[in-house]
């Protein structure tokens, strides 16, 4: 009888070539920094301060039943303690008008500051008022609308209009 030699054949798992290995990595890190950032919840703590948010609604926002709650949740506008705020003013005007407050000869010391400069508009402006009705704690607030023409008085820096500061009738 002849002696029979056995080949074995070698299975097994294929090496990774270090290329393909480098790029799986930069695709995992991305895939996880896009998890960590994309439904990121906005922090309550921040709070937009800027006057076209938070006195700017140009064209008026067509909410036909009770504009200022609805507007005033829109923009979270609360006082720094997450209270009501007693009143607050929404200006329906093309923001190139606002700006052009800061230019105005009518330069002033504002009201309740005497060392603060308030530029006060040439033309009245339309705007909505909402008055504290009801609630004391955001988002618990309830707000009389009422709609007024007037002078607007604003503070400003050299880029334009930085703080609303009231209105005269």
């Amino acid at each position: 009888m002849l002696p029979v030699k056995a080949a074995a054949k070698i299975t097994g798992v294929k090496a990774i070539d270090v290329k393909e290995l480098i790029t799986l990595m930069v695709l995992m890190v991305v895939t996880f920094l896009l998890l960590l950032f994309w439904e990121r919840e906005p922090d309550e703590n921040i709070v937009v301060t800027s006057i076209e948010h938070l006195n700017v609604d140009y064209p008026k926002s067509n909410i036909p039943v009770r504009y200022c709650n609805s507007m005033i949740l829109q923009r979270v506008i609360r006082e720094p303690n997450h209270t009501c705020k007693k009143k607050h003013v929404f200006i329906h005007e093309r923001p190139q008008k606002i700006n052009s407050i800061c230019i105005s000869p009518r330069k002033m010391t504002c009201l309740n500051h005497s060392t603060i400069f308030c530029f006060q508009s040439e033309i009245r402006l339309k705007m909505t008022v909402c008055q504290l009705i009801g609630g004391t704690v955001y988002p618990g607030c309830r707000y009389q609308v009422s709609t007024v023409e007037g002078y607007v008085l604003i503070t400003c820096d050299n880029l334009g209009p930085v703080n609303f500061q009231g209105y005269v009738e």
